[in-house]
């Protein structure tokens, strides 16, 4: 089996559009929600998301380009851009070598809205020949392929609110594996539009609340539902050997990856979290050895009232009860909100560079902590620690379960 480091950092958030700010955001708990900017939300019953802001999507293509790409690849580019300059990979591996992981959980959604009413009100004919290049959601893997001649296995997975995590971990497998040498993986996002904040509170899982700073709450008894999110997060993983040959620099060791389905429910968790758990422990599985105390979990903690619920009962499982008490845990969601397929990315970035800071991020908001959810969580402020190792969680809709384990790396 072959090692796999990670050597390229790349981000779009609501609290910051690269690394650097996205980090300085998360340490200080910037919170990212706000009024939604891009609709109309006088008749709507959820009025806040965590928008991107100020992005310029001129940082990394021409003007025509951009008007070709939904926003959601527009995102997917630029972390792909800022983690690919980061890791100076760009020249140093064959074309057939490189490989892209890279998946949305509902594509360009904004780029189907916009050409649906150019259908209802101009008539077929007027609906632009970009829709659908524009709209599938494999489509951000394929610009990224397009962009740095990636010959190697280009593949958008969709699981939901694990996609990010889901394709962090294929990517893993295949470089480990030996199918490819390095791949550019994560994802993207940007759903914030009308038709879908009304789709996602008719399922019940939107915060109704307009107060920023009490409306994504993960694991407080307050929680009422998630907050949207957007953006994208890019890793760049690469086979250890071929990384020292080039003397690239090493965030971290990706050391173990799990996936899982509840087979429960369209939407809603397993309880019994007998499946999450299952991702968890499979991906903890080369981390024997490794105080609990010097772990950090960056949780899934959307805010929901069974997600929080079932992933503490999750981690309980995957640890024991004892080491459950110990480890560090945090939902950063409760600044970025939920950035849904390209939660996962940035989450394990989040992760990465909490482990490479000794520094936990916290979650913000956090004012009565629910007794059903009774780990530490961090709360609202962060809290220096020694950490070995990192874990990111996620669970989509679907029953999906993904988990991803970094150690600090050690040649």
């Amino acid at each position: 089996m072959k090692r796999v480091v990670v050597t390229g950092l790349g981000a779009v958030t609501p609290i910051g559009n690269n690394v650097a700010d996205f980090w300085e955001g998360l340490k200080t708990g910037k919170n990212g929600i706000g009024m939604i900017t891009r609709f109309d939300v006088s008749e709507s019953k959820y009025k806040l998301a965590a928008e991107v802001k100020d992005f310029d999507p001129l940082c990394c293509m021409d003007k025509l380009s951009a008007k070709k790409l939904d926003r959601f690849t527009q995102y997917a580019l630029a972390s792909a851009a800022e983690a690919m300059a980061d890791s100076e990979l760009e020249g140093k591996i064959a074309p057939e070598e490189l490989g892209v992981y890279f998946g949305s959980g509902i594509g360009g959604f904004e780029t189907f809205g916009e050409s649906y009413k150019a259908l209802e009100e101009k008539g077929p004919r007027r609906v632009s020949p970009l829709f659908i290049p524009k709209m599938i959601s494999n489509i951000a893997a394929g610009n990224i392929a397009i962009k740095y001649h990636a010959q190697g296995p280009c593949v958008s997975m969709t699981t939901a609110c694990a996609t990010g995590t889901t394709c962090i971990g294929e990517a893993y497998r295949a470089i480990r594996h030996g199918y490819t040498t390095a791949a550019i993986c994560g994802g993207s996002e940007a759903a914030i539009t009308n038709l879908a904040v009304a789709g996602f509170g008719a399922c019940m899982a939107l915060s109704p609340s307009e107060d920023p700073n009490a409306a994504s709450l993960p694991f407080d008894k307050r929680r009422g539902g998630f907050v949207m999110g957007e953006g994208a997060g890019t890793l760049i993983l690469e086979e250890y050997e071929h990384a020292k040959a080039r003397g690239a620099k090493i965030y971290a060791e990706v050391c173990g990856y799990g996936s899982t389905c509840d087979a429960h429910h369209v939407t809603a968790p397993d309880e019994t979290a007998v499946a999450s758990a299952r991702a968890i422990k499979e991906a903890m599985a080369e981390l024997e050895g490794v105080p609990a105390e010097k772990i950090y979990i960056n949780a899934h903690g959307t805010g929901t009232s069974l997600n929080d619920k079932t992933e503490t009962n999750a981690i309980r499982k995957a640890l024991g009860e004892e080491d459950a008490q110990k480890v560090h845990i945090s939902s950063t969601k409760s600044m970025t909100g939920h950035m849904l397929g390209a939660a996962g990315a940035a989450e394990a970035i989040a992760a990465i560079c909490a482990m490479n800071n000794s520094l936990v991020p916290p979650t913000i908001n956090l004012q009565e902590q629910d007794e059903v959810c009774d780990l530490h969580y961090t709360p609202n402020v962060a809290e220096e620690a020694e950490l070995e190792a990192v874990l990111s969680t996620s669970l989509g809709f679907g029953g999906h379960n993904a988990c991803i384990a970094f150690r600090k790396f050690k040649g």
